[in-house]
């Protein structure tokens, strides 16, 4: 086996194993990832996870990492093919509500800033700049639709974008408790109204 063979052989073994923890992580948390019981899912000794991954924690912050990457890909390059301005923010915002109906049994992203918010350290440390990152493209699709005159030029994009994440972070919190659909459908009544309220008058 030539170097480059053992690279790619590592690189997707490590994949397989960052996949089998965020499946468990979507269910009981990163706080439930053990490396023992994983090991032992993906047919492996914890020697050989160890060799992937130095600790738990280091585990713990690939799968966080992996989860930031699946929802950032899942959102934003569809909206991206939207012109900017109004469009591109609701396509952003359909792809958010989407990645709710794709994850009812619990978004890891949104449980681990309740799991990590009060506790300081290097997840917390993840999690907020993984917030912080997403707080600014959101701000950033609103500050284009001022650009574009879709919204009033008196908007405040970082004030918007918290707004936006009220809406989503509702519409994760109902959709397992009072069905996907009907709350899809408050959540999609409250963007209107806000966005209404923002638009330009033209």
């Amino acid at each position: 086996m030539n170097a480059l063979t053992a690279t790619r052989k590592g690189a997707s073994t490590r994949d397989a194993i960052i996949d089998q923890a965020y499946a468990i992580a979507c269910v009981g948390g990163l706080e439930s990832l053990s490396i023992g019981p994983l090991a032992q899912a993906v047919g492996m000794s914890k020697s050989g996870v160890f060799a992937h991954f130095g600790s738990r924690e280091d585990l713990q912050l690939a799968v966080l990492d992996a989860a930031g990457e699946r929802f950032f890909d899942a959102v934003v390059p569809p909206a991206l093919r939207q012109p900017r301005g109004l469009a591109r923010l609701r396509a952003i915002m359909d792809g958010w509500f989407d990645w709710v109906r794709q994850n009812e049994g619990g978004c890891l992203l949104v449980a681990a800033v309740t799991e990590y918010d009060d506790r300081p350290g290097p997840l917390r440390d993840r999690v907020l700049a993984q917030q912080q990152r997403w707080r600014g493209e959101l701000a950033r699709a609103v500050a284009l639709a001022v650009d574009t005159g879709d919204l009033a030029s008196g908007c405040d994009p970082a004030q918007i974008a918290f707004e936006l994440y009220c809406i989503a972070l509702g519409v994760h919190h109902d959709a397992g408790l009072f069905g996907y659909e009907a709350t899809l459908a408050r959540g999609r009544r409250s963007l209107d109204r806000l966005l209404g309220a923002l638009s330009s008058p033209h």
